[in-house]
């Protein structure tokens, strides 16, 4: 993992995550991104839409990977009144790796660079029995399993960016995944449960064991083990790889919560307790876009925008490296 000359991250508690002081840095901070190309997963909706937002007023070409075509349509014909800039939609069903394949494909076959890819979009406490289309647990497939097959994918066209092999300007680019301070809240024992991790029954029956909550942690978590991974692998190439807790932000996320039986306690506590999107996009732009992240490869930000220690389970080398590997032996037949 590249090193730099910044001082250590220091440990924020709980309640100064939950309450965050006001920012230092905001939005409009963001510098001016004419010629980058840039991926948001997620980017129809939350913090991925109003980043796309952001994102497309300072000149950058976005592409907006989402599942539904007709939201991200939507989405686009919002953001083009907003900016007077065009998104580019681009289908991606993070749950589904062949569809992750797909969209990398597309992507590859308009683009020879990316220089900031957005992992940001996620589902948050589903169905205990909601599963992939490959039959993984909803939240770790989509949340991890889906995000590392597309960074994967998208690892060379990432290196040619950052050699400047097209360009001819060398430059270093960026992958940013949004996981949560769930990861370290609310960890279970030794922080992955391999055996939920499986198809069937067998796994369906762990799952209940661990419940939403937790397997939504585990997923979080990750999330961080896998970008730190990355940012051992590849950041003496260029790639800067962070992660990140957006802060509580009140957005779609929250969905499944609601709709449950506590869904209207849940939404009450919510409007006390979460912010409003506009906050939520500053730790990821700045992550993705300020100049000094450039020296924060495998750290882990949180709101608003400030250098974290996350769990011990993140800080485990040995865990990160079987994640890696678990993910790896998924995705090779696709």
């Amino acid at each position: 993992m590249a090193t730099n000359n910044l001082p250590p991250a220091v440990h924020i508690g709980v309640l100064n995550e939950i309450f965050p002081p006001e920012p230092t840095w905001t939005s409009e901070q963001v510098p001016d991104l004419t010629g980058k190309v840039v991926i948001v997963t997620g980017g129809n909706t939350g913090i991925g839409k109003e980043s796309c937002k952001v994102l497309l007023s300072r000149n950058a070409k976005v592409y907006l990977a989402a599942r539904s075509e007709s939201k991200a349509n939507e989405a686009i014909a919002e953001l083009r009144s907003a900016t007077g800039k065009e998104a580019i939609f681009l289908r991606l069903d993070l749950a589904d790796l062949r569809s992750v394949r797909r969209a990398a494909e597309e992507f590859l076959s308009k683009e020879q660079h990316l220089h900031i890819l957005f992992n940001n979009g996620g589902v948050m406490t589903p169905p205990l029995d909601l599963v992939t289309a490959q039959g993984y647990d909803g939240q770790f497939g989509t949340n991890v399993l889906g995000h590392f097959f597309l960074t994967q994918l998208l690892i060379p066209v990432l290196l040619r960016t950052a050699k400047g092999e097209i360009s001819g300007v060398p430059c270093k680019v960026r992958v940013i995944t949004v996981s949560s301070s769930q990861h370290a809240l609310f960890s279970i024992s030794g922080g992955i449960q391999w055996d939920s991790l499986e198809k069937g029954d067998g796994a369906l029956k762990a799952r209940k064991r661990i419940g939403t909550r937790g397997l939504y942690s585990q997923s979080k978590l990750g999330n961080v083990l896998i970008s730190k991974e990355l940012a051992e692998r590849y950041g003496s190439q260029g790639i800067v790889a962070i992660s990140l807790h957006p802060g509580g932000v009140k957005t779609d996320l929250q969905r499944y919560a609601k709709a449950g039986p506590m869904g209207a306690v849940v939404g009450k506590i919510a409007n006390t307790m979460l912010y409003d999107v506009s906050y939520g996009i500053l730790t990821q732009l700045y992550a993705g876009t300020a100049p000094e992240a450039e020296n924060m490869n495998g750290e882990y930000l949180t709101a608003w925008a400030r250098r974290q220690v996350p769990s011990k389970y993140a800080l485990l080398p040995e865990l990160r490296k079987r994640v890696w590997a678990w993910c790896e032996d998924q995705v090779k037949n696709f």
